[in-house]
């Protein structure tokens, strides 16, 4: 919700996708509290084909696509099974592919679009019990890595954010846990919501346009890596 306010707040018409209407509904009135600015929203799964294909339908004229999703759960790897595997593909990684592979013509007719999908720094560094999560993620980076490059000459700029530790109602929920992994944190704290929406929403910017295919940390440094 906060890169949902980030770009209202810079003029974006923001549509807003979920499950549950009542969320949505009170998500709307805290972006327009908050920006001034109407928003819309659809009430879609999008781990289902047809949730994902009215969707499609609904937004493919779009300039701008911001997919997020939450994980699978966390499963010891010996237990998962193919039933888990599938469900984690569909809320993962067709979930965006999809949606991208609908707005991609339109960005490309108009040579306009910005996409950024929302990742996990558990595709730079793996996390024990997250199997399913990583590697459904990283068949999403691998398949934007080269779609990325091929619409870049169209002035479409497709991006991935990975989230690190950031201060959100599930971190909260942690307790102890929580202060354990913020304390792992280099910078010493966890993130903000508006942090992360800042990195979005200049990512969704014209200023980005030549940003092409990569995957920026919101980290607080987390990840050790010097690339």
């Amino acid at each position: 919700m906060a890169c949902a306010k980030a770009l209202a707040a810079e003029g974006v018409q923001v549509t807003l996708v979920s499950r549950s209407e009542h969320k949505q509904q009170e998500a709307i009135k805290q972006i327009e509290a908050s920006t001034g600015a109407a928003a819309k929203w659809i009430a879609a799964d999008l781990s289902q084909a047809a949730g994902r294909q009215a969707v499609a339908a609904a937004c493919s004229d779009i300039d701008i696509l911001v997919t997020n999703a939450g994980g699978p759960p966390s499963m010891p790897y010996a237990h998962l099974e193919t039933t888990h595997w599938q469900a984690a593909l569909e809320q993962n990684f067709l979930a965006a592919v999809e949606l991208i592979q609908a707005v991609l013509p339109g960005m490309v007719s108009r040579r306009l679009g910005r996409i950024v999908n929302i990742t996990s720094v558990s595709v730079r560094s793996p996390v024990t019990n997250l199997e399913l999560s990583t590697a459904a993620r990283m068949a999403l980076t691998g398949f934007l890595a080269s779609v990325s490059r091929e619409v870049a000459q169209h002035n479409v700029a497709i991006n991935n954010l990975l989230p690190g530790t950031t201060m959100t109602d599930r971190l909260r929920e942690l307790g102890p846990v929580a202060e354990t992994l913020i304390a792992s944190v280099p910078a010493g704290r966890a993130g903000t919501p508006a942090e992360f929406a800042a990195a979005c929403a200049f990512l969704c910017s014209e200023a980005a346009g030549f940003i092409v295919g990569q995957n920026l940390s919101i980290d607080g440094g987390l990840v050790r890596a010097t690339i």
